[in-house]
């Protein structure tokens, strides 16, 4: 391995925005696309007020939140049969396989912090289409 290859820390700032296949856009950040992660990727989401995401899992990997600002609802479950809020100060886990739907029933932004186990931005995203009708916002 040469110099130039050898891995290293790296500074991001979180800029540049991606939209994800969930339906919302998040803000660049730790990633195999951004800095060569192997093993964990890590983004800013802002949710604005009223948005909600498509029913989604993450194949094989953990989602860890960090809720900054704000609350937001999840619906998880194999119909979407659970509901949480998760506030400000708040962590919410995810497993591998799990089937949810984000959403901010607010009028003001909700921002987190997201941690998953895919270093890749969005390869382990499963869409599920014939779920995002089980919620009614």
């Amino acid at each position: 391995m040469d110099a130039s290859s050898k891995p290293t820390c790296r500074i991001v700032k979180p800029g540049s925005t991606y939209d994800g296949k969930q339906g919302l856009s998040y803000f660049e950040g730790i990633a195999a696309e951004t800095v060569g992660s192997q093993g964990i990727c890590m983004h800013l989401l802002t949710i604005p007020p009223g948005a909600r995401a498509k029913a989604h899992l993450h194949q094989s990997h953990e989602t860890a939140i960090y809720m900054l600002s704000g609350s937001a609802h999840t619906w998880y479950g194999d119909r979407l049969e659970h509901h949480v809020a998760v506030h400000a100060g708040e962590l919410f886990y995810i497993p591998a396989g799990v089937p949810h739907l984000p959403a901010n029933l607010s009028n003001t932004p909700c921002t987190a912090i997201i941690a998953r186990t895919d270093p890749n931005e969005q390869e382990s995203v499963v869409l599920l289409p014939e779920l995002d009708a089980l919620v009614e916002i």
